[in-house]
């Protein structure tokens, strides 16, 4: 009985990655598709973007609920214990990501409906760039390797630097003619969605690092500025 119940165990927490993953893999979907409906002006597609985030919201609920359902009855021991609480706070910011990929579908809607602004390859780049920080926060908790989740990290200043690119260009183009105030605000505003799906990877790497090796990476400088000893005036 014993082996069977640590077997049971076993498969309830594998299913729980897998459907980590799974959700993981809508959420790149989704900011892919996003994007693309802006670049390619498909408003359908943009559409679809908003239909298929009820199964990203849905995915929440269901592994949200299958960790409270393992903490309430399996006591698990101190690594797994971390690897749960690690998934309860990994789904949190795999819901907000799709709900970025939805914002920037809405800002495709309203896009479409007006005259290209300018070439979108940044854009597309930024995208890109997002999505792998993604894939690879996913395949580094996947791994349960550190080196791969500090990468995720440290890459998180390129993207931070092609968001800042891209808005002083679309911050050009509104002074050259107002104009192209509206569709420059949209298009920015799809880029900082972009930069805090960016945020959201990074988010996840630090928590594979706690669920590896029990430590709290997480705001540095506010951690340096708590640490760091009084002065006396």
């Amino acid at each position: 009985m014993a082996t069977h119940t640590d077997k049971s165990y076993e498969t309830e927490l594998r299913t729980l990655r897998d459907r980590l993953l799974e959700m993981g893999g809508l959420v790149e979907q989704a900011i892919a598709a996003s994007v693309r409906a802006i670049v390619e002006r498909d408003s359908p597609l943009a559409e679809q973007v908003k239909l298929r985030d009820r199964e990203v919201n849905r995915m929440e609920v269901d592994i949200d609920g299958a960790c409270r359902r393992i903490l309430a009855l399996r006591q698990p021991a101190a690594s797994d214990l971390r690897f749960i609480t690690t998934a309860l706070k990994i789904v949190t910011d795999l819901e907000r990501m799709g709900d970025l990929a939805v914002n920037i579908a809405e800002r495709a809607l309203d896009l479409n409906q007006a005259p290209s602004l300018v070439p979108l390859h940044d854009l597309s780049k930024l995208a890109d760039l997002s999505e792998a920080q993604l894939k690879r926060a996913l395949d580094a908790f996947v791994t349960r390797d550190v080196e791969k989740a500090q990468e995720v990290m440290r890459g998180d200043d390129l993207l931070d630097a092609l968001y800042l690119k891209i808005f002083n260009d679309l911050l050009a183009l509104m002074m050259e003619d107002g104009r192209n105030i509206r569709r420059a605000t949209s298009l920015m505003f799809a880029a900082k969605h972009l930069e805090r799906f960016g945020d959201h990877a990074t988010n996840l790497a630090e928590m594979v690092v706690y669920m590896v090796q029990g430590t709290d990476v997480r705001h540095p400088r506010s951690r340096a500025d708590q640490d760091a000893p009084a002065t006396s005036e």
